[in-house]
């Protein structure tokens, strides 16, 4: 009878090791969980940006807006009677700050922006 509860009690001990060491145990489980957790994530970003690529593509190839709109706040374009002014704040003294106004102007609307720059140059 003893014998048969030493071979049992071995015999439990060896099928509990097994759960907590080698291949199919609760830590290799664990790893192999939480690998898959992190791939997920990275095919949820992955997803996201592709939907964000068809998106664009689809503005691109539905009409010239999109590569309007993305060549005037990428490029500075201006389109026919447009105006582009830049403003940059450049500080002379410590009470006082400059402001340099940069135009690109088109051709058709020159003389009217020469004319508007002189009287805020007169006014101040």
């Amino acid at each position: 009878m003893k014998l048969l509860l030493l071979i049992l009690s071995l015999l439990l001990i060896l099928l509990l090791a097994g759960l907590w060491v080698g291949s199919g145990s609760y830590p290799e489980r664990w790893r192999i969980q939480e690998r898959s957790l992190k791939q997920e994530l990275a095919n949820t970003r992955r997803n996201e940006q592709i939907e964000k690529i068809e998106a664009e593509l689809d503005d691109a190839s539905s009409g010239n807006a999109a590569i309007e709109e993305r060549a005037r706040s990428e490029l500075g374009m201006t389109g026919k009677g447009e105006t582009f002014y830049k403003v940059i704040l450049q500080p002379e003294n410590k009470d006082k700050k400059s402001i340099t106004i940069k135009s690109t102007v088109n051709e058709s609307n020159h003389d009217a922006v020469k004319k508007s720059i002189e009287k805020t140059k007169k006014n101040e």
